[in-house]
């Protein structure tokens, strides 16, 4: 089981934005980053325009969550930074899940079965 921490620091976050590599989806921007620390960080990220905090609450919840059940499958080494976008206000469980198993495979941070 991979152990993956919270990035918390605002700097963090603006070198992913800056310098990290980024896809787009329907619900979510992933932007990812080699850290160094042979193991993963993820921050999450839910502007206050999607709507109030119970909203964004649970739109983290789930971005956490669809994380969390694939997190063997992703490569190891990166920072990623998940971003809300509107749609995901109104989302489903395996439609978040589905958008991150896409941007995750248009960045190749899948692992596939023969990869470690």
């Amino acid at each position: 089981m991979k152990q993956t921490v919270s990035i918390k620091e605002n700097r963090d976050f603006r070198r992913l934005y800056h310098r990290g590599k980024s896809a787009a989806t329907r619900y979510v921007v992933v932007y990812c980053a080699k850290n160094r620390l042979g193991r993963n960080r993820i921050g999450l990220t839910v502007s206050t325009k999607l709507g109030g905090a119970v909203v964004r609450n649970r739109i983290k919840r789930l971005l956490r969550e669809a994380y969390r059940l694939h997190e063997a499958e992703f490569k190891t080494g990166y920072d990623f930074v998940l971003v809300a976008r509107g749609r995901a206000a109104g989302a489903k469980c395996r439609e978040i899940e589905k958008a991150l198993l896409a941007a995750m495979d248009e960045l190749k941070l899948r692992v596939t079965s023969g990869e470690a």
